[in-house]
């Protein structure tokens, strides 16, 4: 199983939408994917679900981590890394069940004109330590408010056809 982390909990997200259109996508070149919206993190996550506690509430997000394969985490900038929540829901994850020895796809974007580098080194890293193996193809979309349509999609010829190029080089990886 595949699932695309829409790596944020603000609602109504740029992040979102991309995670939306990956799913699509990926569906027309015959990848079924679950998204896990982190919006849909429990509440009380800090509190609940650190230092090997489980909430009854986490345990099905977990039992889903446990059950994929293969991920695509698809990442806004924040304050020059990634977000916190993010961050957080690794953490939350069981170690090392949820991700030793799985594969992850990397999608940075940003309103900036860098697409997230930096946040994508910094989960790069973290992906390497907990031994998620990272497909080297990283995409960056800079400018994103530019990059959607009103339905939602990506448009420009240039990151479609980087996309795409990621998503068929996911499916062999």
């Amino acid at each position: 199983m595949t699932i695309i982390v829409s790596s944020t909990n603000r609602p109504n997200s740029n992040t979102a939408k991309i995670s939306e259109y990956y799913q699509k996508i990926l569906a027309t070149k015959g990848l079924k994917t679950e998204i896990l919206y982190l919006t849909d993190l429990p509440e009380t996550i800090i509190k609940t679900d650190l230092f090997g506690q489980r909430s009854e509430a986490f345990q099905p997000i977990q039992d889903q981590i446990t059950a994929a394969d293969k991920f695509i985490f698809v990442v806004p900038e924040y304050n020059g890394s990634f977000p916190g929540i993010l961050k957080l829901f690794i953490d939350c994850c069981k170690f090392p069940d949820s991700f030793y020895d799985k594969k992850v796809a990397l999608v940075g974007h940003s309103t900036g004109k860098y697409g997230n580098i930096r946040g994508i080194d910094h989960l790069t890293g973290i992906c390497n330590y907990i031994n998620l193996h990272v497909m080297p193809l990283k995409i960056h979309i800079p400018h994103i408010h530019t990059e959607l349509n009103e339905a939602g999609d990506l448009f420009k010829e240039d990151t479609l056809k980087f996309t795409n190029q990621q998503m068929d080089k996911f499916i062999a990886f």
